[in-house]
């Protein structure tokens, strides 16, 4: 085995991303997912500005453009489909060099999953105990199996279980537990004609109502997205045939292409969640240990970069790694400190973005509108600029 072996457990964007970035260090790598199989279903995700510079220094970036569409529109509209504002997409793409591109979430894996050339995805491998000694980390898996390496990630997701690992001092002061958004999200792929805007332009929009918000997007390779946030009270879900039709009604005013996206999507791809994030914490790693992606910082998805922010902790633990070849406590160290600030800021932004678009009192909905309305693009442009400007880590491509 190399001495510089890591284990990552999961296999979705952070742990593919990060098996890709650490193979161009020279690590070699093995990724242990609990499914059985390769996920085929899912959602679209948007890549802004700042996850295409990670997919660029993966080679991923022309992929993701091709098999994507582009964002070239991206506007916020009243339920009646009156305009709000728009977001000024032209001129980010401008500054950072790229527009924001929206995705299967399934073909993003793919995507990053052809960028491995030497690690190995093992599937049906539920992490039930991890343990070090020395420089050494051995995971122990379910079915009786371990694997040792001298590093290991936990890429996991919102339900880690290399998160329940961590130490009572890394936790926040009011504890681990999940925190409920206050909506549950229902989202759907669909083929529609008829939008008001291109497929080669790309984008769509958001419609706001009072309660209830309803994104609709074009995907890429012939299909359209949309999701619909509800306010709602938690476990209230459906089948998915009552839940399609309750959404529905709720709709049946809005927007015309509102109506039209849920009626052509089959009940069958239609997926329901209550929608959760979890407190920053105050550390990811112990010893050779360390969290990524949702595993470490659960978002709320209301700013769009739950994926970007898997894809910015793959690029620094890469680079820490590299700079400290020999230290991977204090790598992890130091990529903590790099990722956690700007996390954390992420989802307590993420959560207030969530009270603002999901407003119920309609007084409250016509002053958010019209605040919204009056704000000018250079505005806009300088509030987003810490989050979609920001330019991850680089780590060294590793030479054949």
């Amino acid at each position: 085995m190399s001495k510089r072996h890591a284990l990552i457990i999961g296999a979705g964007i952070g742990g593919l991303s990060t098996a890709a970035a650490l193979e161009r260090i020279g690590w070699s790598v093995a990724i242990y997912e609990r499914a059985p199989a390769s996920p085929r279903s899912g959602a679209g995700i948007v890549l802004a500005p700042n996850a295409l510079a990670v997919l660029e220094q993966l080679g991923a970036a022309g992929k993701v453009r091709n098999r994507g569409a582009r964002v070239g529109c991206a506007e916020i509209l009243r339920q009646d489909g009156r305009p709000i504002t728009a977001v000024p997409v032209q001129q980010q793409a401008q500054r950072y060099g790229t527009y924001s591109y929206l995705i299967h979430r399934e073909t993003l894996q793919s995507v990053l999953a052809g960028q491995l050339e030497r690690t190995a995805v093992h599937y049906g491998k539920q992490l039930v105990d991890l343990y070090q000694q020395g420089n050494e980390v051995t995971a122990v898996f379910a079915d009786g199996t371990s694997a040792c390496g001298q590093l290991l990630i936990g890429a996991d997701g919102i339900h880690s279980a290399v998160r329940r690992k961590l130490p009572a001092a890394a936790l926040p002061a009011g504890g681990d537990a999940l925190r409920y958004a206050g909506f549950t999200a229902l989202r759907g792929i669909c083929t529609l004609g008829n939008l008001p805007y291109s497929s080669e332009e790309g984008g769509g929009f958001e419609a706001w109502g009072s309660g209830l918000r309803f994104g609709l997007s074009h995907l890429g390779e012939g299909r359209v997205f949309w999701f619909a946030a509800l306010n709602a009270e938690a476990g209230g879900q459906h089948s998915p045939s009552s839940a399609k039709a309750a959404l529905l009604a709720r709709v049946q005013n809005w927007y015309e292409p509102v109506a039209q996206a849920v009626s052509a999507t089959p009940e069958a791809v239609l997926l329901q969640h209550d929608i959760y994030d979890r407190a920053p914490l105050r550390c990811w790693s112990f010893g050779s240990v360390t969290l990524l992606g949702d595993a470490a910082h659960p978002m709320l998805p209301n700013l769009g970069q739950g994926g970007a922010q898997a894809l910015e902790d793959a690029a620094q633990l890469a680079a820490c790694l590299r700079e400290r070849p020999g230290d991977v406590p204090a790598a992890l160290a130091a990529y903590e400190a790099a990722r956690i600030p700007r996390t954390s800021r992420i989802v307590r932004q993420s959560r207030r973005m969530g009270r603002v678009a999901q407003l119920e009192n309609r007084l409250a909905v016509s002053l958010r509108n019209s605040v919204l309305r009056a704000m000018p693009s250079p505005l806009q442009l300088q509030q987003l600029d810490w989050l979609i400007g920001y330019r991850p880590a680089e780590f060294q491509e590793h030479l054949r």
